[in-house]
């Protein structure tokens, strides 16, 4: 079976440190909606269409970028963890990684499927802002979980 490129096993670690507290930025900033005027600075935009101004291609705009912040912290933990060797990475765990990604989609889209069913408004929004994040949350649930039972069955055996 060919291997598929994974990074070392080390970069799961830094993943778990990355992801952690983000996690926890991100849900403190979707209850409360604080944004620190500290990180509100000129950025570069390809594309920008606010309430507030004109449609503009290409230019350099002024935004809190806390939001911003939290979610390429967040993305980088999830992808450090979800593509990372494990100590002992056999066709085994090869399996229940594609397993894992496939349930994954299956589960993702079909939630999604239902918001688009019964969800409308700017709701509709939020969901699929977080629709971004879900497959690699769910990916990441359900291999570890396939994982930890394994490795408990297992133990059980011996």
């Amino acid at each position: 079976m060919k291997q598929q490129p994974l990074l070392p096993y080390r970069f799961k670690k830094i993943g778990w440190l990355l992801f952690i507290p983000f996690a926890f930025a991100g849900i403190y900033l979707h209850i409360t909606d604080y944004e620190p005027n500290w990180i509100t600075t000129k950025v570069f935009a390809i594309y920008n269409d606010s309430l507030l101004s004109d449609k503009k291609w290409f230019s350099i705009v002024e935004t809190n970028i806390t939001s911003t912040l939290i979610g390429i912290g967040f993305l980088m933990g999830c992808l450090l963890i979800a593509f990372s060797r494990e100590k002992v990475e056999d066709e085994f765990i090869a399996g229940l990684r594609l397993s894992s990604l496939q349930w994954a989609v299956l589960v993702n889209y079909s939630l999604l499927l239902f918001c688009f069913l019964f969800i409308y408004g700017f709701a509709f929004l939020n969901v699929l802002i977080y629709n971004v994040f879900t497959v690699l949350l769910i990916f990441i649930g359900r291999f570890n979980y396939l994982l930890f039972k394994s490795r408990k069955m297992n133990a059980d055996e011996k």
